[in-house]
């Protein structure tokens, strides 16, 4: 995506970041794990969480278990 951005010069300015690989993947601590679903009527879930997780279903709704 970044080599098609780049070659349509979309952008005035290249782009800078870079993909790496990675060879060690941590998960998060347990008290993150499912954290929207247990805080959903906070302020920061509803205004900033709430709407991306609407655009993911929306966008991936045929890669999505039916129960999900």
């Amino acid at each position: 995506m970044i080599r098609e951005i780049s070659d349509a010069k979309l952008r005035p300015a290249p782009i800078v970041t870079w993909l790496q690989s990675i060879s060690n993947f941590y998960s998060g601590e347990g008290y993150h794990q499912g954290y929207y679903r247990g805080h959903e009527s906070q302020p920061y879930c509803q205004f900033v969480v709430a709407p991306k997780v609407v655009k993911f279903r929306e966008k991936f709704r045929s890669l999505l278990k039916a129960n999900a």
